[in-house]
């Protein structure tokens, strides 16, 4: 008995949820299968994710197994479906002339394709796939012209990166942040940017904390380095090679994103995660040469010298590579730093939270309006909704009128709900950061010196407290980052206005915030 192979495909979402479904095909090619009594011998499916080459590789695995069966027939729902390829219609041809009995039967269009088909059925045949093919072509200028109008907006018309996700109708979709995978995604960044993980290992590093990609697995080291490594997180976006300004809100700074960058750059930027590793391996440059600077142990102490190769002319070696710098020595040097930037006693900070939350009632009052405002927009487009439906039915609007003022109208109302969220997710982090990098640089020594606290925690300490660590000659030259030169900045006045609150000047006065202290406040 004769079997045959059933195909089928679907080329989009719309297909799939509109009566083109891959199951609802298989199962009209099922029955006009028993129709012809013809057992199916292979169902071979195509989703609309498939691409250019998946099909080719599809297509030439059916053939491959109807050759080495012996299976003759061949069915499809239409042409379009088989293939919309001139060089697949020819391979489908060869294969149905390459011997007797082979048939493809495209079973809504009541068309076959035989060795025996007239001159005129060919024809039909061959112009029916040159229509598929226009169809190809002409809907894949369409899509790139939609692109084209989608960047021009400022949104990025494919599915966001791990981290965001899409909300909104089709043509007003619009790429927001994804509260679950967000905080992930962030503090991968930090990670890899305290320069203590390679890629390999921060992929496992985030795995055991929680990250999980969309299919609820682990995100691989070649997916962790495209995420690394894509703007999209700082609020840009890259399309074929190319960045544009975009209107989704940041997940991190450009800046974190650029010391990023830079460690990903690095020459041998896989970092080993060595059981003995040095404190301030990758974290110091030769000033000299701005090479990098390598480690060694020496009657077991750790020694740091520039490796004298990385000059930028290549011509020379650096001249300070016969200096050798003990860590210990580094952190003697490093200490004082620290000390620069520490409040005066742990009552400073509880202090300092009373002077945030009172400086950030401006940021509460201002919350409280902007929610006002959007609850107004989202209660003022859900009447309006309630309005042009009884209009609908009463005849008064026809209802493409009603489809056009819905979608308008459910757009605004998204938009105002998103809004809503990111202002409940940003409302508390100015307060926040304000507190958290002052409780730090209190406690920065103290974390540094704990015998509990691995060279891991201090190489992330380190990497919060300094930009960059250069060494010069005989001693090394520290540089903070912006948020610790901030503080070393600040807290001598912090520490002199607490000084002040405790003497007699002020003893009569209320509290440590009053008008007298005006440097306390946001301003």
């Amino acid at each position: 008995m004769e079997k045959a192979i059933i195909y089928t495909r679907v080329s989009s979402k719309e297909q799939e949820e509109t009566g083109y479904s891959l199951d609802a095909q298989e199962q009209f090619l099922k029955e006009y299968a028993q129709k012809l009594g013809l057992p199916v011998a292979k169902i071979y499916k195509v989703t609309e994710s498939a691409s250019k080459w998946q099909l080719r590789k599809t297509l030439d695995a059916m053939l491959e197994y109807a050759v080495e069966h012996d299976v003759k027939v061949i069915l499809g729902e239409k042409i379009d479906r088989l293939t919309r390829s001139l060089k697949d219609a020819a391979i489908i041809d060869d294969w149905v002339h390459d011997e007797d009995g082979r048939q493809v039967h495209f079973v809504k269009e009541h068309f076959i394709v035989s060795k025996e088909t007239r001159a005129h059925d060919n024809f039909v045949w061959d112009m029916k796939v040159a229509v598929a093919r226009f169809y190809t072509n002409n809907l894949s200028e369409e899509v790139k012209k939609g692109q084209k109008q989608k960047i021009a907006e400022g949104w990025l018309p494919t599915k966001p990166p791990l981290g965001y996700k899409t909300v909104g109708e089709k043509g007003k979709k619009i790429h927001m942040i994804d509260d679950d995978k967000a905080p992930f995604v962030r503090r991968m960044f930090e990670m890899y940017s305290s320069g203590n993980y390679s890629v390999i290992s921060l992929a496992d590093a985030m795995y055991r904390d929680g990250l999980r990609n969309r299919a609820n697995k682990k995100v691989g080291k070649s997916r962790m380095y495209d995420m690394l490594r894509d703007p999209f997180y700082y609020g840009a976006m890259q399309w074929k090679g190319q960045v544009f300004a975009a209107k989704h809100e940041p997940l991190i700074s450009k800046e974190l994103f650029d010391r990023v960058q830079a460690l990903l750059a690095r020459p041998f930027n896989q970092l080993q995660m060595q059981k003995h590793l040095p404190v301030f391996k990758a974290k110091m440059r030769c000033g000299a040469c701005g090479g990098s600077v390598t480690w060694e142990t020496h009657k077991g102490y750790w020694y740091g010298h520039c490796n004298g190769y990385k000059r930028k002319d290549m011509k020379a070696k650096c001249e300070s590579r016969h200096i050798f710098l003990r860590q210990d020595r580094i952190e003697e040097l490093m200490f004082p730093l620290f000390e620069k930037a520490t409040p005066k006693g742990a009552h400073v900070i509880e202090v300092l939270k009373e002077a945030l939350k009172e400086s950030h009632a401006e940021e509460v009052d201002r919350f409280d309006a902007q929610l006002t405002s959007l609850n107004l927009t989202i209660d003022r487009s859900q009447r309006r909704l309630e309005t042009i439906y009884e209009d609908k039915l009463d005849g008064k609007i026809s209802a493409e009128m009603y489809e056009s003022l819905a979608k308008r109208y459910s757009s605004e109302k998204e938009a105002a709900t998103g809004e809503i969220s990111r202002l409940n997710r940003g409302n508390k982090r100015y307060y926040e950061a304000g507190y958290a990098i002052h409780e730090l640089a209190l406690q920065a020594a103290a974390i540094y010196s704990d015998e509990k606290t691995t060279n891991e925690d201090r190489r992330m300490l380190l990497s919060y407290v300094f930009s960059n660590i250069e060494l010069n000659g005989e001693e090394p030259k520290f540089f903070y980052t912006p948020a610790f030169d901030f503080v070393v900045n600040w807290v001598p006045k912090l520490n002199l206005i607490l000084e002040l609150e405790n003497s007699l000047e002020t003893k009569r006065r209320n509290g440590a915030f009053a008008p007298s202290h005006p440097v306390l406040l946001r301003g």
